[in-house]
């Protein structure tokens, strides 16, 4: 399941943001025991760099993030660690 959820985060990322690098990590086996684990929900580090994040802000940048996994985020992550950056940002 873990595997397929990564791919499934990516996937819809990649069709939304069209990031210029990704990166998903499941890290639900360093929660073990917590109330969304125990609920098979997942939780998750994402790395992404878009131009889509020019010009907004961290909260905004983090509900684009929100916006694009949809139902996922009610359905099958519980935590979602995000760095959202822009190209410019992702060189410095």
């Amino acid at each position: 399941m873990s595997a397929e959820r990564v791919a499934r985060i990516e996937g819809l990322l990649k069709a939304a943001l069209a990031p210029s690098s990704l990166r998903v990590k499941d890290q639900s086996h360093l929660h073990a025991g917590h109330a969304g684990a125990q609920e098979g929900k997942g939780h998750y580090d994402v790395y992404i760099v878009s131009d889509t994040f020019s010009g907004r802000s961290r909260i905004a940048r983090h509900r684009i993030v929100f916006d694009a996994l949809g139902d996922m985020m009610e359905t099958d992550i519980h935590a979602l660690k995000i760095r959202a950056r822009t190209p410019d940002e992702a060189q410095a």
